[in-house]
C-alpha cells in the first residue's frame, strides 16, 4: 500500500477504494463518475460498510454478505473511509 493510503487511512481520511489496503473494514462516503449509477444498483451506497478482500486487476469486496468484483476503475470512482 502506498505511505498516503497508510497515513489516510491511519487519520481517518477518506481515499479511493483503490488506495485502501486489502483487509480494511470501510465505509463509503461517495460515489462519483460515469459508472456510479451501477455502482449504486450493486449496493455501493452512502454509509454502505465493505471490507476489501483482494487488489490486483479487479478488486473484490464483501459487502452485506455478498462478494463482488469490480475493476480499478470503477473503484476508483467509490471515495472510502476507514470504518471505526
Amino acid at each position: 500500500m502506498k505511505l498516503a493510503a497508510l497515513n489516510a487511512a491511519e487519520s481517518g481520511q477518506a481515499m479511493t477504494l483503490n488506495e485502501a489496503g486489502v483487509g480494511c473494514d470501510l465505509r463509503i462516503e461517495g460515489v462519483s463518475g460515469p459508472g456510479c449509477e451501477r455502482l449504486r444498483e450493486m449496493g455501493f451506497c452512502e454509509q454502505s460498510h465493505l471490507r476489501k478482500l483482494a487488489g490486483g486487476r479487479n478488486l473484490i469486496c464483501s459487502m452485506c454478505g455478498t462478494r463482488l468484483a469490480i475493476s480499478r476503475e470503477l473503484a476508483e470512482q467509490v471515495l472510502v473511509r476507514a470504518a471505526g
